[in-house]
């Protein structure tokens, strides 16, 4: 089993996440070229489109997860009609998009307002959900590789149109748009065809809207759910567009992020594989061993995050080219350490959805999202725009620890996950390791070595216990 999920989250990290990963590598490039501006212009844009985007699906995938695990033999079906469903809700959520970009564009981009507006909506119009659902197919199927070989082909090939457009065309932030918007097609082409051709797994668009009313009457309530992802995320970035904080600084704390998205790759990849394991070890009333898998995912989030975060000014250092937003870099630390919330989050609430009670999860993961907004917007005019980071890691932990206090998890699942005690950890490693961020890179060296062999001790003693109970 821990076989398994370490080396589905491996090929995982090579996943949709990519392209985050890969953009990471070229800074050293395309940051010679870049201004705040750019950076803030690219997240202002972001954060906006961001905001709607949970809508794209309405909730949907968590159908396909159950129909999947739930009905073997019909899930196609089932899959057929959500794909048709999607597909015209699509064309309804492009305009939605393409009118909000209109108005939220910031005046610095204003010249290139309609290309912008043209490069994010063309893809959706044409695929739609396509990429979502197949992925998802191979994602179930234990087929982590077919996801990984196109994150790593296409992941290159946006690194390379990264630095084409930006260093060698110098098109500023419109780099990013116009490699996305590449690789974006070409992904969704890719997914496709199999989804199509090979797996026989077509649009039906004279679905039985009563099928589809029972969807989404369980998916519906996921939508704040996974709205609150948005809300922590960035919100942040729209609360300072509306405070007035200039685009300069909106960009500099977007480039704060940057070791954050190599985590957040990180941990989406583990969750991913994790997922999968999970729900199995429910359909078997496994509760034991699911337990046991939460808390192996959690150690190595605690080893990954503390060594990345105990890293993060070196990184910045050789990798952002830019003096300015190269000391950016202690906010970094602090957004690393904020993505320990996610195996817990996940050990969670990924029973509850299993279950269907989706009802009630947007009851913590909405509500982190709304703490977050509520901070920004009375801690940032009194202490800048850095503040925002810190509102983001309380905001996590309320999200990731919150719903094992939640009394229908409590009906479900009998077993203690001692959160209090995570919590505590999470808090004490972020806390030391903000104090380590300027040590030397020999003493650095050091507590990396001893990290790695204190966390991985824990994972091996953790891995033998559920051995014991699998066997």
């Amino acid at each position: 089993m821990i076989k398994k999920l370490f080396s589905h989250t491996a090929i995982y990290g090579l996943a949709p996440q990519i392209t985050k990963v890969a953009s990471f590598f070229s800074l050293p490039l395309i940051t010679q070229e870049l201004t705040e501006l750019d950076y803030g212009v690219s997240a202002i844009i972001g954060a906006y489109t961001g905001a709607i985007s949970v809508f794209a699906v309405l909730g949907l995938r968590v159908i396909l997860v159950n129909t999947f695990f739930k009905s073997k033999n019909q899930y196609k079906w089932a899959w057929r009609q959500i794909y048709g469903f999607l597909t015209i809700w699509n064309f309804i959520y492009a305009l939605i998009l393409a009118l909000l970009l209109l108005v939220v564009i910031p005046q610095e981009a204003s010249e290139n307002r309609w290309l912008i507006l043209f490069l994010n909506v063309t893809p959706l119009v044409f695929f739609g959900q396509t990429k979502t659902i197949c992925s998802t197919y191979y994602q179930l199927k234990q087929k982590p590789f077919q996801i990984a070989i196109r994150s790593l082909i296409f992941g290159l090939l946006s690194i390379g149109l990264n630095v084409l457009f930006i260093v060698y065309y110098k098109q500023g932030y419109m780099g990013w748009f116009y490699s996305n918007f590449i690789v974006g097609i070409i992904n969704n082409i890719s997914f496709f065809i199999p989804l199509n051709l090979k797996l026989k797994i077509t649009p039906i668009f004279n679905f039985k809207w009563k099928t589809i009313r029972k969807y989404l009457k369980v998916s519906i309530p996921v939508v704040p759910h996974y709205y609150s992802s948005y809300l922590l995320n960035s919100s942040d970035k729209v609360v300072m567009n509306a405070l007035n904080v200039s685009t300069g600084d909106v960009g500099k704390y977007g480039v704060s992020y940057t070791a954050g998205n190599i985590m957040q790759a990180l941990s989406t990849a583990l969750t991913n594989a994790v997922g999968p394991l999970l729900a199995s070890n429910y359909g078997e009333k496994k509760y034991n061993e699911a337990r046991y898998l939460t808390f192996i995912s959690q150690i190595t989030m605690f080893s990954a995050t503390f060594i990345l975060a105990l890293w993060v000014k070196e990184i910045f250092q050789i990798l952002i080219r830019n003096e300015n937003l190269a000391s950016m870099y202690y906010l970094g630390v602090i957004i690393v350490m904020s993505y320990n919330y996610r195996p817990m989050y996940v050990g969670a609430n990924s029973q509850l959805m299993f279950n269907e009670k989706t009802h009630i999860l947007w009851k913590v993961s909405f509500m982190a999202g709304v703490i977050n907004i509520i901070l920004n917007l009375i801690l940032i005019p009194l202490f800048g725009f850095e503040i925002a980071a810190i509102t983001t890691f309380v905001s996590y932990m309320f999200m990731g620890y919150t719903g094992f206090l939640l009394r229908d998890y409590r009906k479900l699942n009998p077993l203690n996950y001692f959160p209090f005690i995570w919590l505590v950890i999470t808090i004490l490693l972020t806390f030391f390791v903000y104090q380590l961020k300027d040590i030397s890179v020999i003493n650095k060296a050091l507590v990396t070595i001893a990290s790695i062999t204190l966390f991985g001790s824990i994972v091996f003693f953790l891995n033998k216990k559920l051995n014991g109970i699998s066997t």
